[in-house]
């Protein structure tokens, strides 16, 4: 019997328990319970798992959650029983180099890749199925379709994707057409491509991680390979020629082996993506990528930044490309778009009745109100960080009241993190759509465009802002904003005409020239798609393998680790750290979820695999829970900014 059918869905946990004993309860109900926000609450140490003499570097679980393997720079791999915690194989695998990546291909094949610049399969015998050295510098990741066991995917610092099939015999040979993506020819030589996940309900779409702010989503299917001109033996010199090969049309494009531009789409934060100053190398760095289980939505966990989450299907532009304040604003100035208002001034067309007026928003819940006067109490202490978490939680379940997303702008403001300001101009656009007569939130989207050194769309906004608003025009607010707005466009003015042209343009600047990016790089780029939810709290900064991942059947968590050793596990739904726990002396860096069950697996620089499960409801307390949670995710954001520094 289905779940709506079963009365006893709404019956709670007794109910619940006899249904369970009658057989009516489904499959997709038992996955719902695999994760759940009383589970994290209580999540904790189950085990510790020794047997490696180096960092442990990656961990994966096979296909039923029946083995963990665990890869370290002791250069081996560990099969783990991780029921009854015991070593099933120490398997050596042949690397001369610290091994960054680990792959079940199938139940018994395992594919490894390392510093050695090579990618190894064997199987769980010992055998080996593939040795590869086509690669010119260190191997990142390894990603595999699930529907298919012969393909792997491997990305490395040289600036290539390579594709492996089992199927077929291999040599590395200069007559190898293996490659599928060359990041080089269009970033220019110092590309790097740093981690790759497959799509699970799309196996042709590959999500691909570089060392800069973009994620790239291709469709291996509209791909040819090409070569990737490697001589017989894999020595020395014949990896500085390959080297100087792939960097012979560095940033200048291949038009005979070009991805299609329908192949791929670009997606990165837009206040990254439209500055100017974030495309240098190498400032910023993508560390691991990850698809939600319905294959709708691509997680990216960005080197000295936060962990971002996009919609592959329905993404948004940046929000200073889609500005619909300022396409009012000119259309006002030529007589269009603009409608009588009660009070004599103008109004956009949207969000507005047809006599002029503004629809009135409803009153707020009892609870949301307690929760954004909460906030308000602590934005008048100086408490930003709880302040945020507060109106995080108020938007979460009452996401259509512009005064929540006004407030948390002028939090995030004076918060001042990493994408703090653009995700204030964020709230602004979405306060101003919910309420077109928000006087705070149009004032808030100007200053906060001039904090971005947008100042020539700050003074259209604030434009607008006075012919919206004369009765606030004067005040001594918007008298200082536009008086910072006026130095900033006069010099602009001093500037040369070929750099003024560029200033605030987010599709042309003089950094990526510097780079030697391609044509087709520059325009696929200006495509990028925004984010939809950020993370913050974590620290990455010092390595760049780094994993971020969803929790749970419906990807209702998430969770990262951090250069201070914590775990992190957040709420989706709100943004808000739901749970951090101590686990590493050092540094975390990897964390992998159990397909079924509720069972996490964390590694890092010590030598140790930990499990991480949730205690019984009167285990008492978990000591390694962070107690002081807002000291914690301060000192993170103070780290990653002395590193950006």
């Amino acid at each position: 019997m289905g779940r709506s059918q079963d009365p006893a869905w709404t019956k709670g946990t007794v109910a619940l328990t006899a249904a369970r004993e009658r057989g009516d309860i489904d499959r997709k109900f038992q996955n719902d319970l695999t994760v759940t926000r009383s589970m994290i609450d209580r999540l904790g140490l189950e085990k510790e798992l020794h047997g490696h003499m180096g960092c442990v570097n990656c961990l994966e679980w096979n296909y039923d959650g029946s083995i963990l393997a665990s890869a370290s720079d002791d250069l081996h791999v560990i099969l783990w029983d991780p029921y009854r915690y015991k070593e099933l194989h120490k398997i050596a695998t042949g690397h001369t180099g610290n091994i960054f990546s680990v792959k079940f291909v199938s139940n018994d094949t395992l594919a490894t890749c390392a510093a050695d610049g090579t990618v190894r399969v064997r199987n769980t015998a010992g055998t080996s199925l593939l040795e590869c050295s086509c690669h010119c510098g260190r191997v990142k990741r390894l990603a595999s379709p699930p529907d298919n066991p012969n393909l792997i995917w491997s990305a490395g610092e040289d600036g290539v994707v390579i594709q492996h099939d089992l199927r077929t015999s291999h040599r590395c040979n200069a007559v190898n057409t293996n490659v599928l993506v060359n990041l080089i020819k269009h970033l220019g030589r110092y590309a790097e491509a740093k981690c790759v996940a497959v799509n699970p309900r799309r196996p042709y779409q590959l999500a691909v991680g570089a060392n800069d702010c973009y994620a790239r989503l291709y469709d291996t299917r509209m791909i040819k390979l090409s070569r990737g001109h490697q001589t017989r033996v894999p020595t020395s010199q014949m990896l500085f020629d390959r080297q100087n090969v792939l960097c012979s049309r560095a940033g200048h494009g291949d038009p005979d082996n070009d991805v299609p531009k329908a192949a791929v789409q670009y997606f990165a934060p837009g206040h990254l993506s439209m500055d100017a100053n974030e495309h240098t190398f190498p400032k910023k760095a993508t560390t691991y990528v990850s698809f939600s289980n319905d294959g709708n939505e691509l997680m990216v966990n960005l080197g000295s930044e936060h962990v971002y989450l996009f919609d592959i299907n329905s993404g948004r532009r940046p929000i200073l490309v889609e500005s619909f304040i300022i396409q009012h604003n000119h259309g006002n100035r030529e007589g269009e778009g603009k409608q009588p208002a009660k009070n004599g001034t103008t109004s956009p067309a949207n969000g507005t009745s047809g006599n002029g007026t503004v629809d009135p928003q409803p009153p707020l819940p009892d609870r949301i109100l307690q929760l954004k006067e909460a906030g308000n109490e602590l934005v008048n202490k100086g408490e930003y960080i709880a302040a945020v978490d507060y109106y995080n939680s108020a938007i979460a379940e009452c996401p259509d009241h512009a005064v929540l997303y006004s407030n948390r702008a002028a939090t995030l403001m004076r918060r001042g993190w990493s994408g703090d300001t653009y995700a204030a101009i964020r709230d602004c656009y979405k306060a101003i759509k919910l309420d077109p007569n928000n006087v705070k939130s149009h004032f808030r989207l100007a200053k906060g465009l001039m904090e971005l050194k947008r100042p020539r769309e700050a003074h259209e906004c604030l434009l607008y802002f006075k012919d919206k608003f004369p009765r606030h025009a004067a005040s001594h607010a918007v008298f200082l904003l536009q008086k910072d707005i006026n130095v900033a466009l006069e010099n602009i003015e001093t500037l040369p005409d070929e750099v003024r042209a560029t200033v605030g343009n987010s599709a042309a600047d003089e950094n990526e020239e510097a780079l030697s990016t391609s044509l087709s790089e520059r325009q696929l780029r200006a495509a990028a798609l925004d984010y939809t939810a950020r993370f913050l709290g974590h620290c990455n900064t010092t390595t760049d393998i780094k994993e971020a991942i969803f929790l749970g059947p419906h990807s209702d968590f998430v969770a990262a680790g951090s250069d201070d050793g914590s775990l992190f596990i957040w709420c989706r739904s709100s943004g808000n750290v739901a749970r951090c726990l101590r686990a590493d002396e050092s540094i975390l860096n990897c964390v992998q979820m159990h397909p079924t069950l509720c069972l996490l697996a964390t590694s890092g620089i010590e030598a140790v695999v930990r499990l991480w499960s949730p205690r019984s409801e009167d285990g008492g307390t978990e000591s390694r829970v962070v107690a002081d949670l807002e000291g914690a995710t301060y000192a993170n954001q103070q780290r990653m900014r002395n590193k950006s520094v």
